[in-house]
């Protein structure tokens, strides 16, 4: 593939894929089963069988949505696809630790009891939405530059911008990484010496609308992600999560995103009798 060239949705379908295949030992533990550490010892004690041939190989590559895997002749499950909306508060880091000592969102949703990522990142200092799921495909959709999936900020902006700066930020500004694509950025009001602003773009590089603000001779005061495409976050609570509705799940992934086979596009899981959701409460 020549460099440069845009992909088509096809080829991103086929390289997401690509990026999907895990190492064997990664799979268990990732299966609930145990440790990698505990993994590697039943691959190599012969335990292990993918697509029903015996592999003593941890690092051998496996399709967890399509390969079959078992266990001790059991199968071994993937994990259910778990797709969540957290409000971020600021402060908190979206890693799983810090040598810091400075607290993760993951201590936000430890009752949770499923491992999840973050579909893209929250810097320290910025709050708001963001998504943790446990499907790789659906994370890689909504967080590859190629998709232009929206994500819309709250932006309250040092100084009272001028038309002219407001155009450029709509227009791209040039970073040193380079020029930014087009952004959908309206004047909410000024107050004082600040503008508040609503920013959407369809990037999702590093501090982007700060290092946008930036050029234009301004800076962020204080930012809130509010909505990826078309999910919102409402009146949740800071520090609060809930599950994505399976509406708003497909209306990220697209109606024929990667085409997959009916039986495996995503599903939210059952939620527990009476619809109710498990909410966790920012701790002070």
């Amino acid at each position: 593939m020549r460099r440069g060239r845009a992909f088509r949705i096809s080829e991103v379908g086929y390289h997401f894929r690509l990026r999907t295949l895990k190492t064997l030992d990664r799979v268990l533990s990732k299966a609930g089963l145990g440790s990698r550490t505990e993994a590697r010892k039943w691959i190599g004690a012969g335990r292990v069988r993918v697509n029903g041939k015996v592999i003593q190989t941890p690092d051998h590559w496996v399709d967890p949505q399509r390969d079959e895997v078992t266990l001790d002749g059991k199968a071994v499950q993937a994990a259910e696809r778990v797709y969540l909306l957290l409000y971020k508060p600021k402060g908190y880091l979206t890693t799983y630790k810090d040598p810091e000592g400075r607290p993760s969102v993951y201590a936000l949703i430890e009752d949770l009891g499923r491992h999840v990522v973050p579909v893209g990142r929250l810097d320290l200092d910025t709050s708001g939405l963001l998504i943790l799921t446990n499907d790789t495909l659906f994370a890689e959709r909504v967080m590859n530059p190629e998709c232009k999936v929206p994500k819309t900020y709250l932006v309250k902006a040092a100084g009272v911008l001028g038309e002219e700066q407001m155009e450029r930020l709509r227009n791209g500004v040039e970073l040193k990484d380079g020029p930014t694509r087009p952004a959908v950025v309206t004047r909410l009001r000024d107050r004082g010496s600040s503008t508040f602003l609503e920013i959407t773009i369809t990037e999702g590089r590093n501090r982007q609308v700060r290092r946008m603000l930036e050029a234009v001779g301004s800076k962020v005061r204080k930012l809130v992600r509010t909505a990826i495409g078309p999910v919102r976050i409402g009146k949740l609570e800071i520090g609060r999560w809930r599950e994505l509705e399976q509406a708003e799940v497909n209306a990220l992934a697209g109606e024929d995103w990667f085409k997959r086979a009916a039986d495996d596009r995503p599903r939210v899981r059952k939620r527990p009798p009476g619809g109710q959701r498990e909410r966790k409460r920012l701790r002070g």
